[in-house]
């Protein structure tokens, strides 16, 4: 019997201990995957931070080259008259438009793409997925797969100035789409600059299909490149 007794509560030693190391290795296996969670995390953050810097810089400076010449309000809108001075029509001028458009497209993509070449520079203290430790410690260089998607178009804004005098503003707005491949998973966000390109105080009365709606059309894109 006491043999009997004695393997009887080795077998439940090992049972329990059993049950032990596997609620450790549960334990364990839930911290690993909440630490690479909370890292996962920050390391997005900081590389959608870093993109997004790069991409103001980059879309300012398409937006610059692609305007050095200049570009002044007839270039791009032609102002019709009636006898009493009022506008008849407003028309814009397609070709220069989307010429226009499509340079400041081309120009943000290829910068974005040779400015995010380098990759994103990352403090050590992000790998801990500790928010507050994440601007800590020595930097370490992170590749990045940047793929992006710009949109340009332009869009005007009418806004009373006096009796019969109204002020054309025409601006051009770009919407960047970038998605973030990295080792740690892939972040998207989406990136709007608008830069006055010219504006013209219009005397006499203006149409109200006109300052109701915009004379421009949708646009250029330029999708991703392979």
């Amino acid at each position: 019997m006491e043999k009997a007794a004695k393997k009887y509560r080795s077998r439940q030693n090992k049972i329990r201990r059993r049950i032990v190391f596997g609620l450790i290795a549960l334990l364990l296996i839930s911290l690993v995957i909440v630490a690479m969670v909370n890292v996962t995390k920050v390391l997005k953050a900081i590389a959608e931070a870093n993109m997004r810097s790069i991409t103001t810089v980059a879309v300012n400076d398409a937006i610059y080259y692609t305007l050095s010449d200049g570009v002044r309000y007839e270039d791009l809108v032609t102002v019709e008259k009636d006898e009493a001075g009022n506008v008849v029509s407003l028309t814009s001028d397609p070709l220069q438009i989307n010429r226009i458009a499509r340079d400041a497209a081309y120009m943000s993509q290829q910068n974005l793409q040779k400015m995010s070449e380098s990759g994103v520079e990352v403090p050590l203290g992000a790998f801990t997925g500790i928010e507050a430790w994440a601007g800590f410690g020595p930097k370490i260089t992170m590749k990045i797969i940047p793929i992006s998607n710009v949109a340009c178009r332009f869009v005007s804004n009418f806004e009373a100035q006096g009796v019969n005098q109204t002020k054309h503003s025409i601006y051009l707005e770009i919407v960047a789409d970038i998605s973030i491949v990295m080792p740690s998973g892939t972040s998207n966000f989406a990136s709007l600059t608008e830069v006055l390109i010219c504006e013209s105080v219009l005397l006499g009365k203006v149409p109200e299909t006109y300052l109701q709606t915009d004379i421009f059309g949708d646009g250029y894109t330029l999708a991703p490149s392979d």
